[in-house]
């Protein structure tokens, strides 16, 4: 394995953690966007505060941690993009900034009016940004970002491909973050909302699966190199991305919710895997494979030495802090659980103030 390729796949391992973990993150806004009113939806945004809380700011480590690898590891191919599709990143990056804090200030508005326009900021970014990710994707992997950069702002993204991708992102986003919070509203005894979110779960999966479908059929005139990867050496990974998704299915009408979230998470990381080895060795799509955009040697090793590092220290500390959030005690009244999802005048508790 050439160092060049060793730094490609950590990059991308973090690529697909991001996906899941971070998907799961907004995903989960999709649903706070969809509950309902002030009373309607109050239980079930009380279970995303409490759900996302503890690892919101966590999840985007993963997002700090490709940008930093791409710019230093392949820093001309980085340039290129940024050049090219700076609309589709800026528009993500508001929705990630605006997304993150109107998440905390809504827990602490002081009246219900500011509680839900926090509320409305949060969820509406929560679906925007994972939409312009998703394009920027669909930009790099139709082969529309030049090699020198300065692709044209508006073409590059706003096409088959990378519309379908977006779309795809949000999906995929909602149908994982659905089934993770089906199994925590089941672990904490919320039975009828455990079967509200298993209902729309399975809705947004199937919708999610026939727009997959639906964008293999413009994929392959609008994007032929990734067709042809996806079609060939990445068709094992993607055929088990499709399974995973069809179990994910058969377990949440089962209510088999805890089985339900393993496939999830399979299902996804296999459609990213897939996307990888559909795309490799490019990394501007015939552009720039990856031998050609490394930097210098000694920066690739330098890369792989502190990814090492990274993976010793941060890793254990963010495996414990998922560990918490799942276990039993967590779950208690005052350890975050749903009666601890924030200060008293959080958005979720001004709603349950209506309700009553």
């Amino acid at each position: 394995m050439t160092v060049e390729f060793a730094v490609a796949l950590a990059l991308f391992a973090g690529v697909v953690c991001y996906a899941v973990l971070g998907g799961a993150d907004f995903g989960s806004g999709f649903y706070d966007l969809t509950a309902g009113g002030a009373r309607k939806g109050a239980p079930l945004r009380t279970l995303v505060d409490s759900s996302i809380g503890p690892v919101w700011e966590a999840n985007h480590v993963w997002l700090i941690y490709v940008l930093v690898m791409w710019w230093t590891g392949f820093p001309e191919s980085f340039a290129a993009a940024m050049t090219t599709l700076y609309a589709p990143l800026v528009f993500a990056l508001i929705g990630i900034v605006l997304r993150g804090a109107s998440f905390a200030f809504r827990k602490y508005s002081a009246t219900l009016a500011q509680a839900r326009l926090f509320g409305i900021v949060f969820a509406t970014s929560s679906v925007v940004a994972p939409f312009f990710l998703g394009t920027i994707a669909g930009a790099l992997a139709s082969g529309r970002v030049p090699a020198g950069g300065y692709g044209d702002p508006w073409s590059s993204w706003l096409n088959p491909t990378s519309l379908f991708t977006g779309a795809i992102s949000v999906g995929t986003c909602a149908f994982l973050a659905g089934t993770f919070l089906t199994a925590d509203a089941a672990r904490r005894g919320q039975a009828r909302l455990a079967s509200q979110l298993r209902a729309r779960s399975l809705l947004v999966g199937a919708v999610t699966g026939a727009v997959v479908f639906a964008a293999l059929i413009p994929i392959e005139h609008d994007a032929p190199t990734l067709w042809e990867g996806l079609m060939g050496r990445a068709a094992p990974v993607m055929a088990l991305s499709a399974l995973g998704g069809a179990a994910t299915l058969v377990l949440l009408w089962r209510r088999r919710f805890g089985p339900a979230r393993l496939t999830a998470v399979v299902a996804v990381a296999a459609v990213m895997a897939g996307w990888g080895l559909g795309q490799y060795p490019w990394v501007l799509v015939d552009q720039v494979d990856i031998a050609e955009a490394a930097g210098a040697p000694a920066t690739m090793q330098g890369l792989l030495v502190a990814v090492g590092i990274a993976a010793v220290v941060v890793g254990p500390a963010l495996g414990y802090l998922f560990y918490l959030t799942q276990s039993p005690k967590w779950n208690e009244p005052g350890r975050g659980g749903v009666e601890a999802a924030g200060p008293p005048n959080g958005a979720a508790h001004w709603s349950s103030r209506v309700a009553d």
